[in-house]
């Protein structure tokens, strides 16, 4: 219902915008390759499931939870809250710059190599090795690691994505307790969600820097100081914020469904 809702609320959001706005919009979505994102998203999701299935249900979800969770990593809804946020924050010029940036030549390589790095990762092996590499380059000089630190910092990678971690933990938690899963406290989610803080800043930090050295590999230095300086731009920062603010909020939809669905498999399995 959630995932439905914020489809709903994606066009609604579009359909509110000026005249001309909507298409520019979609160009926009199309150039930047949303719908690939969606889709690494989505495979990375129905994986989940599959380890929530053995994790908290001891492989007894079976074909209801496996439906359950493909549904609730529906593509067209988790795009549609995306392509909201980015409506909702992006003026008109920010619109053009990013398309102007992303539609270039060096825009699209970019996209491609981050697409296909995330795919990558995707394979244990392969997520093993990046992490490796930034293990061996920490707390180096090499340049190509001062240019990544500089990418996380000026968008707040790290930060952003710890926090969005977080947010989603607690509504997997929330969601599980609505489903008449454990009876915690809101205060009992908190503290076990922060809990966690620690251990999952220096697991995001270690793969978001194992990713990013990889998929920004065969840039020259000029190239990701391009991508860097389109990032302090004013433009280049509303984005930034727009993205997380979108699948922020995708994942809070998400999460919160995956919690009531992994407490109604609990429940059918105890029956």
């Amino acid at each position: 219902m959630g995932a439905l809702r914020a489809a709903a609320f994606g066009v609604a959001a579009l359909l509110a915008l000026p005249a001309g706005a909507a298409p520019d919009m979609d160009h926009l979505a199309d150039v930047l390759k949303l719908d690939e994102v969606i889709a690494v998203m989505r495979e990375e999701g129905l994986r989940y499931g599959e380890s929530l299935d053995e994790d908290m249900l001891a492989g007894t979800g079976g074909e209801y939870f496996r439906d359950r969770v493909r549904a609730i990593y529906d593509a067209e809804a988790m795009s549609g809250v995306v392509r909201s946020a980015l409506a909702d924050q992006m003026a008109p010029e920010d619109i053009a710059a990013t398309t102007a940036f992303f539609e270039s030549d060096l825009g699209q390589r970019i996209l491609t190599l981050e697409n296909a790095a995330r795919k990558a990762m995707s394979d244990p092996a392969v997520e093993e090795i990046a992490r490796a590499n930034h293990d061996d380059l920490r707390d180096s000089d090499d340049p190509r690691l001062a240019q990544v630190a500089r990418f996380v910092e000026v968008n707040e990678l790290v930060d952003r994505n710890v926090a969005s971690a977080l947010n989603s933990n607690y509504h997997f938690f929330r969601g599980f307790v609505d489903g008449g899963g454990d009876r915690l406290s809101d205060d009992e989610i908190l503290a076990q969600v922060w809990a966690q803080e620690t251990e999952l800043r220096e697991d995001t930090e270690n793969w978001l820097f194992g990713f990013l050295l990889m998929a920004y590999r065969p840039l020259t230095e000029d190239e990701l100081d391009a991508y860097i300086d389109f990032s302090e731009t004013e433009s280049g920062q509303v984005l930034n914020g727009a993205f997380f603010e979108g699948f922020d909020e995708m994942y809070r939809t998400i999460s919160h469904a995956l919690g009531l669905a992994t407490s109604g498999a609990l429940d059918g399995s105890d029956i």
